[in-house]
């Protein structure tokens, strides 16, 4: 399953001129490449630097670290977009991870959507310790101008998600419930993976061990966890 390798463009103006290339804007960008949830950017896919400027948070020292809470930065989502999850869905849900994978997990920022981000968008992006959420229509309706790849059509049914075309355009409808459950147990799973992947450095080996952290700790434990609370 390929978590990050599927094209998005609006029919907008704008978003047809999207899918290019190009560098994180940053000066710490090239020492340490941010890896973005790849579903709604075409350059993404081929394993381009995010290309809208972002507030790249520097790692917690070991001196701040003791008995330090999480730290989610929230900037608001922008006109005609929401954050589909919260504050507090995001602490609850990363305390249900086991110790040693929240360890390295410094801070959660809730970004806001601009005109750049939307020619180049995604749902999270990581960057050294830290996991950006990025904001989705109001609508809870995405517009493509190409089908769906195939293991982007079952990662988003997995969660929920109801494609329909549209003529020549597909749509990829959410509700609030399974948009929220695709951040919680998918794209913020995803991103919390790629922090504790100390072993690889390539670009596709990466993916597929924040592709397996998000099925094992993310769609296979949410599952179990319901199906556990429906016996009792």
């Amino acid at each position: 399953m390929s978590h990050h390798n599927s094209s998005r463009q609006s029919t907008t103006r704008s978003n047809l001129r999207a899918a290019r290339h190009g560098r994180v804007s940053s000066r710490r960008a090239s020492a340490r490449p941010a890896s973005a949830h790849q579903h709604r950017g075409d350059g993404l896919a081929h394993g381009s630097a995010f290309d809208a400027p972002e507030v790249w948070h520097d790692p917690v020292t070991s001196e701040e670290s003791d008995d330090r809470d999480l730290r989610i930065v929230t900037q608001t989502a922008g006109r005609g977009y929401m954050h589909p999850v919260s504050a507090d869905d995001v602490r609850e849900r990363v305390l249900q991870l086991p110790v040693e994978f929240q360890e390295k997990l410094d801070i959660v920022q809730f970004s806001r959507m601009t005109k750049k981000r939307r020619l180049f968008p995604c749902y999270g992006l990581q960057w050294g310790t830290a996991v950006y959420l990025y904001p989705i229509e109001k609508s809870l309706e995405e517009l493509y101008i190409r089908a769906p790849r195939p293991a982007q059509r079952i990662e988003t049914e997995m969660y929920g998600g109801r494609w329909v075309q549209d003529g020549k355009l597909w749509r990829l409808i959410w509700t609030e419930m399974t948009i929220r459950d695709f951040y919680l147990n998918n794209v913020l799973i995803h991103e919390i993976g790629h922090i504790n992947d100390d072993r690889n450095t390539s670009f596709r080996k990466r993916e597929q061990f924040a592709d397996w952290f998000a099925v094992e700790h993310g769609y296979r434990a949410s599952r179990q966890k319901r199906n556990s609370a429906g016996e009792r």
